[in-house]
């Protein structure tokens, strides 16, 4: 086998892999280029390479050759990388010496948005790069997320869902980066406050390999918690409140008053009497006649 992979030449492989090959464009140049003149791009969303998915590929690669060109574009004496970086690598780690290429004249802004979405489209991103992705495009484009998810042919939920993990700590980032959690861990960490307790929970779900429903349930939990400690304060205060205007309208009436509240809002006041003279009297208190 030829040292690109390629025994039938450039047009007979396009031509075998229709579906796998964009279309061309004016001024598109199909031909093999030396790996020695291709360059990695610096934006490339995809930051996390797995060594054993390239080892995989590069098996592929020294069997059937690159399927699919990369696509590339001039800069300077060099070729930079708008799409196809794994296959990129897994081409070098076969010992390819040059691999077939689709050059496009794509400006920076371009290559970048072609970059992202080509990741993108691969489902191969982990779930933070991914969100990044989406924040860069958004971004880079000044999209929202509506717009961002008709071009991406995705759910707007899933555009949120995705952006809503940027809020999670950088170490909880990189326990999803790494594979030690799932994206849906991520989203269940998310209903836990940020800080101690949070980083404190993602260690357990790594230590102890717990399930996105055993986290999601300790937020339900927390937040319970949160509810009750909160009912708890608002009682206290307003304990507080009810017994000086107990003590108030006990001074006023010249007997003992209790109030009995139902909730914030509602509630009852028992004022009790202690023979038929002091209910009139209270009677004509309440009336306004006592004033008189």
């Amino acid at each position: 086998m030829a040292k690109h992979g390629l025994g039938r030449g450039v047009d007979s492989l396009f031509a075998a892999n229709p579906n796998k090959i964009e279309k061309k464009e004016a001024g598109e140049e199909a031909k093999l280029l030396k790996l020695s003149l291709i360059q990695a791009n610096p934006s490339q969303p995809r930051k996390r390479f797995s060594d054993e998915e390239l080892k995989e590929l590069s098996e592929s690669i020294k069997q059937f050759g690159v399927i699919q060109p990369l696509l590339v574009k001039k800069q300077g004496p060099l070729y930079e990388i708008i799409a196809g970086e794994r296959r990129f690598r897994a081409a070098k780690l076969a010992g390819l010496t040059e691999v077939p290429v689709l050059i496009r004249d794509y400006d920076e802004k371009r290559s970048k948005e072609v970059a992202i979405i080509e990741n993108i489209q691969r489902e191969d991103l982990n779930a933070v790069e991914e969100a990044l992705a989406y924040q860069s495009l958004i971004t880079e484009y000044d999209l929202s997320q509506e717009e961002l998810a008709e071009r991406l042919s995705k759910k707007r939920t899933t555009i949120t869902n995705s952006l809503r993990l940027l809020k999670l700590e950088e170490e909880i980032l990189n326990y999803i980066r790494e594979g030690k959690l799932k994206e849906g861990h991520g989203r269940a960490l998310l209903a836990i406050p940020e800080g101690k307790k949070r980083l404190e929970l993602a260690k357990e779900c790594v230590e102890k390999n717990l399930s996105v429903r055993e986290v999601e349930k300790h937020g339900q939990n927390q937040e319970t918690q949160k509810k009750k400690d909160g009912r708890k304060a608002l009682s206290k205060q307003f304990t507080s409140i009810y017994k000086d205007l107990e003590s108030r309208m006990g001074e006023n009436l010249g007997t003992k008053v209790k109030i009995v509240p139902k909730n914030e809002s509602k509630g009852k006041v028992e004022i009790e009497y202690y023979s038929r003279e002091d209910l009139e009297r209270l009677y004509d208190l309440l009336e306004g006649k006592g004033r008189e």
